[in-house]
């Protein structure tokens, strides 16, 4: 699910340590961040940063990481991209930040 953030009054990396979210390189490099469900890896909330202009917009990509993923090598998981979960995250991050 793709979120605006309009008029962010710092950077996303603040924005979203505030609303809970850790910082998670993959292992190609890619910066990310995630939010755990319970005390273990996963589930999680995962998100991508896609486009930052400072005080102006932030524009970020969230989805629930429901497990790992199973086969050496590969990057595929399951995970959830729409639904009453992602909904009521993106409500909790917006009033979080704002």
């Amino acid at each position: 699910m793709k979120i605006t953030i309009p008029n962010p009054a710092t950077h996303s990396r603040n924005l979203l340590r505030r609303a809970g979210y850790a910082l998670h390189q993959g292992r190609d490099g890619e910066i990310s961040f995630v939010r755990r469900l319970a005390g273990y890896d996963y589930p999680r909330f995962h998100v991508y940063v896609n486009r930052e202009e400072p005080g102006e917009l932030i524009e970020i990509t969230l989805h629930l990481d429901e497990k790992k993923p199973s086969y050496e090598g590969y990057t595929a998981h399951s995970g959830e991209y729409e639904g009453e979960i992602i909904e009521q995250e993106k409500q909790r991050l917006l009033s979080t930040i704002s």
